[in-house]
Order: C-alpha cells, then sequence, then structure tokens
C-alpha cells in the first residue's frame, strides 16, 4: 500500500483521479483513519456515483462504527446494481458471520468465490463452517440475495404462504413476544424517561374508550434517540410489558431485500402482522438505516423503501389503531424530516445515559450470580458518571478477566474485588461523551423546531 504522503502529492496534481483517491481512501483504512477514508471514499463517488468499490469500502467503515444496519443497507444497493461484484458478497459473508449466520455467510461467501475465486480466504470459510455454514446442495443451489438471503426469511415473507398466524414457524429469526417478562419496574432509574413514555404512550392506550371520545387513538409512532447503549431496547420492552402488548422485535437486515419490490412487501407484512396482533408494539432498532434522508439516497430502491415506510406509519392512510410504533437511533438528524411530522414518529423521547440510581441498579445486576467480594454499588457508580449500560458491562468484563487470570494459575476461583472494578473504571472510556460532541452540534445549531431541546437542557446549555 502506498503512504499516505505520496498519494496526497500525487492528488495535488491529478485531484479528480480516481484510482489514487481509492488508493488513498484504502491507505487511510490500513491506518485506522476512518473519517479521512469516509470522506475520500466519499469524493470518488462525487465523481463515480456508481463505483462499486467505493460503496462497499463506506459499508465496511459502517460495520467497524456499529451501524451494521445501514452497511447491509448500502451492500444491497450495491448488490442490485452490480451483482457480480464479488467484493460486495464477501463482506455480506462477514456481516452475517458477525451475527453467527452460517448459512447466509456461506450462501454469500460462495457466491463470492464463484464471481472471483482469488478472493478466497481460508480463515473465514473455517469460521463460518464452524457456525454451521455448509455448502448447499447442487439442487438446491441459486443466485442468493445480497440483503437477505436466509430462507428463514423467505419462509416468512412468501407471498404464497399462508400468513394466518405467521409466527408458528420456528425458524422465524423475528423476535415476537406474547409478553415481554419485563416491565417498567424491572428498569432501574430513568424516572423521567419512563413518565414521558406514560404521559405519551401508556396512558392513551390504558384508556382507549376516553381517547376515542375525543377523537384520538391509541398507537402511534414515537422516536427513542440518545447515545449508543443506554437502554432504548430495554425501555422499549418495558413498555411493551406495561401494556400487556405483544412484542415485535425487527431487524432491519430482515427487512432489506436486493430484489425490486421485495423490501416494501416484507414491511406491509410485519405491519399487516403486528395489526392482527394488536394491542402491539413494533420495535425497529437503528431505524435511521430505514428513514435515511430521501436527498441522500443515490438509488431509486432505497427511495420506494422509505415512501412504503411512511404509508405504513401514516395514521391517516394506515389502521394502526392499537399499534404502538417504536424506533430507536442514535442519530435522529439524520431521519428523512417526513418522518417527524404528526402522524408518524410525531412524539420524540431523549434517553440520556443513565442517572446515578439506573448506574447502580445496573452494577448489581452485573454483579449478580459472580463472584464478587466487598461490592460497593453506590460507589462505583459515582465513579461511573457519564458510563452508559454498556460501558459498565465492559467494566465487568475487564475485571472478571483480571480474576479469570488469576483463577487459571491457581485452579481455584478468585472473586472480583471493589477494587478491580474501581480500576478497570478509570481505563474504560464513557462512549456517551462522543455521541454528546456531536449531538451537541446539532442541537445548538440544526434545531430551529427545538426537536434537540432535550439534548441542551441535559448539558446544561442555554440557547
Amino acid at each position: 500500500m502506498a503512504d499516505i504522503a505520496s498519494l496526497k502529492q500525487a492528488l495535488a496534481v491529478s485531484p479528480d483521479n480516481l484510482p489514487i483517491l481509492l488508493m488513498l481512501g484504502k491507505a487511510y483504512l490500513e491506518e485506522f483513519q476512518f473519517e479521512e477514508a469516509k470522506e475520500t471514499f466519499e469524493k470518488v463517488l462525487a465523481l463515480d456515483p456508481g463505483n462499486p468499490d467505493a460503496r462497499t469500502q463506506i459499508a465496511q467503515i459502517l460495520e467497524v462504527e456499529g451501524r451494521s444496519s445501514e452497511a447491509i443497507l448500502r451492500l444491497e444497493q450495491v448488490g442490485a446494481e452490480h451483482p457480480d461484484y464479488a467484493p460486495a458478497w464477501m463482506l455480506r459473508a462477514k456481516l452475517a458471520l458477525t451475527e453467527n449466520d452460517g448459512k447466509t455467510a456461506r450462501e454469500c461467501y460462495d457466491r463470492a468465490i464463484g464471481i472471483d475465486p482469488e478472493i478466497a480466504d481460508p480463515d473465514l470459510l473455517k469460521r463460518i463452517r464452524e457456525a454451521g455454514g455448509k455448502s448447499p446442495s447442487p439442487e438446491k443451489s441459486s443466485p442468493t440475495p445480497l440483503a437477505t438471503s436466509d430462507s428463514r426469511a423467505g419462509a416468512f415473507f412468501d407471498s404464497d404462504d399462508d400468513f394466518d398466524d405467521p409466527f408458528e414457524d420456528e425458524d422465524i429469526e423475528i423476535e415476537f413476544e406474547q409478553k415481554p417478562d419485563v416491565n417498567f419496574n424491572r428498569v432501574g432509574g430513568m424516572e423521567g424517561v419512563k413518565e414521558d413514555i406514560r404521559m405519551k404512550i401508556l396512558y392513551p392506550m390504558e384508556n382507549q374508550a376516553l381517547f376515542e371520545a375525543y377523537g384520538k387513538k391509541a398507537g402511534g409512532g414515537v422516536l427513542l434517540y440518545g447515545p449508543p447503549g443506554c437502554g432504548k431496547t430495554l425501555i422499549s420492552r418495558a413498555t411493551a410489558g406495561e401494556i400487556d402488548a405483544k412484542f415485535f422485535n425487527i431487524g432491519l437486515h430482515q427487512i432489506l431485500d436486493m430484489w425490486i419490490g421485495k423490501s416494501e412487501e416484507k414491511l406491509h407484512e410485519i405491519f399487516e402482522a403486528a395489526r392482527r396482533h394488536a394491542p402491539s408494539v413494533l420495535f425497529f432498532d437503528e431505524v435511521d438505516a430505514l428513514a435515511a434522508d430521501r436527498k441522500d439516497l443515490r438509488t431509486s430502491a432505497g427511495r420506494t423503501l422509505i415512501n412504503q415506510f411512511l404509508s405504513e406509519l401514516d395514521s391517516e392512510a394506515a389502521e394502526n389503531d392499537g399499534v404502538l410504533v417504536l424506533g430507536a437511533t442514535n442519530a435522529p438528524w439524520h431521519l428523512d424530516s417526513a418522518f417527524l411530522r404528526p402522524g408518524r414518529f410525531d412524539r420524540l423521547i431523549f434517553v440520556p445515559p443513565p442517572d446515578l440510581e439506573a448506574r447502580e441498579e445496573i452494577v448489581r445486576i452485573m454483579a449478580d450470580g459472580k463472584p464478587v467480594a466487598g461490592l460497593d454499588p453506590a460507589g462505583l457508580a459515582k465513579k461511573a458518571k457519564d458510563f452508559s449500560g454498556a460501558d459498565i458491562k465492559a467494566v465487568f468484563d475487564q475485571a472478571i478477566e483480571a480474576s479469570l487470570g488469576e483463577a487459571m494459575k491457581s485452579g481455584e476461583v478468585v472473586p472480583v474485588t471493589q477494587k478491580q472494578l474501581v480500576k478497570a473504571v478509570k481505563s474504560v472510556k464513557p462512549s456517551t461523551r462522543k455521541w454528546f460532541e456531536s449531538a451537541r452540534n446539532y442541537a445548538l445549531y440544526a434545531n430551529q423546531s427545538g426537536l434537540y431541546d432535550e439534548i441542551l437542557e441535559y448539558l446544561g446549555i442555554n440557547k
């Protein structure tokens, strides 16, 4: 790989040279300079919007950033327009493997090396086999959609199937809880968020007759936003538990499909199932990948899916009485503005990092069932200011690893101590601070409608 300085000098002479730009982007990736790499690949797309190499590289960066659903969406678009581009299939195989989906990983891997045998990766193939990815028999082998290649998804959404009760198939991956085993009593702290949800969601659904007398229907769309790892999924399940509703946990990869019109069909069937099983809660995580701003999309396929989502949400056009649609996102400013109009995601709820009480409860939950000696939940929670639930888990993971190392030497269980946990707190950096650095700018300079005033209030900023 050429060094970055040399490539930048070459670009100074020929700034629109696509091969050099691609080489520079990959050089940045080699040095883990992801922001610079992404900017470089976006320059390539400005010059050549359909370039499959740059688009696949951006999907890889998104995966590193934890935005796997958006990465899959990008790959779906590459697969639809460039079905013979092997690197996209290989990356899709790796994404499937991270989800422990060996079958999809093997199908995508076989497709990739069928196009270009030179990119075969024996180590990856070994891990795919360990995950249960077997080579399909010749008579069953067929081209596989890039974004949703799992035949189990096909079993759920096949229009020729009887869809009276789609959740009887034990192979269906969509989570469907008859009644979640968690409610607000099982969620530590977050009292402000709970009360906000009660006023905006629970009371209307619990008192439907009263609200109908005023011409208001129970249900609708609510957008939960905030830093990653702060319990948006947990609070969604608890909301369903509070109102004794069925809970549908929808992954974006279960909607996306490279075949034209299939993604829209899947999305419609999901909403239809929720309507049949009302009262129900539909939960979409990383919803910004599905509801992205249409002006940022380069293909009509993505815009069509967004239009379908808007149609399903619209209370004026769809019969969503008794269906609560919850979306969770770390970046609400990336959503298409049409999603935030009345009748759609018209209620935004900020889910901040856990407060002191919530952090204490998380510490107790993390310690439960583990050999922990001298635990001081309150003291540890005070030192873990700005930590998300995921950050606190990382603290316990580090402390446990230290004790495990000693236990392996002695052959006996070595308790995790408060001292080890405090040491781990000092080494784990709060992931929420980086999010607030970005969110602060949006709240200050792109907040004409006041949607993000709660962020400013949390930060103690008077605009």
